[in-house]
């Protein structure tokens, strides 16, 4: 893994907006969650009922997981999207 920047694309589900971050690769991925949901003005959310998915998966937060340990990679693309599903209509 890369000592300096992490550079990431995530992009928020409710708004379908992709953000550009530059973050350590120790950054939780709580905090990761956190900020993309007060850069895309969802902040007064509550981050818990979101998650964070790369390739697929649910990356998981527990014990301060970092994105280095979740073996996020330069360049890679992150969703946050709500952990409840709307129903179509």
């Amino acid at each position: 893994m890369t000592a300096g920047p992490l550079s990431l694309r995530v992009t928020v589900l409710d708004t379908w907006q992709e953000y550009p971050f530059s973050v350590a690769p120790t950054m939780r991925i709580s905090a990761l969650k956190q900020a993309v949901l007060d850069r895309a003005s969802l902040g007064k959310r509550v981050a818990g009922d979101y998650m964070v998915k790369y390739r697929g998966a649910e990356l998981m937060e527990a014990d301060d997981r970092t994105l280095e340990g979740a073996g996020i990679v330069p360049n890679a693309a992150l969703i946050v999207l709500s952990r409840k599903r709307n129903p179509s209509k």
